[in-house]
């Protein structure tokens, strides 16, 4: 249970903030770019109680390290609103808008890499804690951003898919947002189970989300000199 807890407690901190920075900069490029939708819903801001979502940010992840005795996280905020048709050019405008999210993410694991050498400085037990909690912060970070730019609508990637695709295809891929989240729960998550059951290695998110991800953040890594 101990080690339950301290999982928790490092886990924490680098999922809300990379939870709320993902969805603020989201309403914050859509405001800018001509929709305040996210704005007067109090939505731009970087108080994560304005984002956290009480299933999935909270008890979603926390059931799902306790079943799997701290090995495995899964979790989701609020979407931020965004009105499309109220951006100033609203297929380039929602690719923008798309992308801002998983590119805080990246841009939050680069400069959580950079401060991990600071947590050497830091005393004892604080010090050790910070310093794992930043690794978390690289990882989770890009872990997000990475799944988040899957092609697949509603995640960000698929929007972006859409703005960039020619019209004809866009309009095909767009229409699967009503079924995306169950496509992809089923594509990720469900699957494996199956597999599992097959004795087959049907491990698609490892394979699209952990395996990049563990390469972009080793290479954050070694950009910031910790490797």
């Amino acid at each position: 249970m101990n080690e339950i807890l301290y999982q928790i407690s490092v886990l924490a901190l680098p999922v809300i903030v990379a939870i709320t920075f993902h969805e603020a900069a989201h309403g914050w490029v859509a405001w800018r770019l001509g929709d305040d939708t996210a704005y007067r819903l109090g939505r731009v801001t970087f108080n994560p109680l304005r984002h956290i979502d009480l299933f999935g940010t909270i008890i979603l992840p926390a059931a799902l390290l306790l079943i799997t005795q701290g090995h495995a996280m899964f979790g989701y905020a609020k979407p931020v609103p965004v009105n499309f048709g109220r951006l100033h050019r609203p297929r380039r405008d929602m690719v923008l808008v798309a992308g801002a999210g998983p590119g805080i993410n990246l841009a939050l694991a680069l400069a959580a890499a950079f401060l991990i050498r600071l947590a050497d400085q830091a005393p004892g037990a604080f010090g050790q804690w910070l310093g794992v909690n930043l690794a978390y912060a690289v990882f989770f970070n890009v872990v997000l951003a990475v799944f988040n730019m899957l092609p697949l609508p509603p995640l960000d990637g698929g929007r972006v898919a859409v703005g960039i695709l020619p019209r004809p295809l866009a309009m095909r891929l767009a229409r699967l947002e009503r079924y995306g989240f169950l496509i992809v729960v089923g594509i990720l998550f469900l699957l494996p189970l199956v597999g599992r059951q097959l004795g087959m290695n049907f491990d698609v998110f490892g394979w699209l989300v952990i395996q990049p991800a563990q390469w972009l953040s080793t290479h954050l890594l070694d950009l910031a000199g910790v490797q």
